[in-house]
């Protein structure tokens, strides 16, 4: 019997697969407690346009990612603190500030959770930053830290 997993099945495979089951396992099991469906032409046919659909969003998501991290690498982004007599800042320089910074000036598609200081920010001057995309792909990004006045 074809079916076509509807979840993931441990040691079966991955949702939206299809899989030859024996007929037992695949009525039994399977189709009764929704973890799959019987693989028909036309639920074959519909589940290839989900899977080209899925793919060709993948390649925009891809593309929109290496534009804003072409255009992201290496810029400085000029956050201002309040800072203590010695150049320490009252509290450090977080991932949320970094991105509201980055929004102020165009830059969108990034989420706080993507930005990761290569260190914890608590002093004032340069430091550095990587923005991780979904896709693998980096980009650096220098935070210059100064005192607000």
């Amino acid at each position: 019997m074809k079916v076509i997993l509807t979840k993931d099945v441990k040691n079966l495979g991955k949702k939206n697969e299809v899989k030859e089951v024996s007929d037992g396992y695949g009525r039994n099991f399977l189709l009764k407690r929704g973890f799959a469906k019987i693989a028909t032409p036309g639920e074959i046919s519909s589940l290839e346009k989900v899977i080209s659909e899925k793919k060709i969003k993948r390649e925009e998501e891809k593309e929109k990612e290496d534009k804003i991290g072409k255009e992201v690498e290496g810029k400085i982004f000029k956050i201002k603190m309040k800072t203590g007599e010695k150049g320490e800042l009252f509290e450090s320089v977080s991932s949320e500030k970094i991105l509201e910074e980055m929004k102020k000036e165009g830059f969108k598609g990034i989420e706080k959770d993507q930005i990761k200081p290569e260190n914890v920010i608590k002093k004032e001057g340069e430091h550095t930053a990587k923005i991780k995309f979904k896709h693998g792909k980096e980009a650096n990004i220098i935070i210059k830290v100064v005192e607000d006045k």
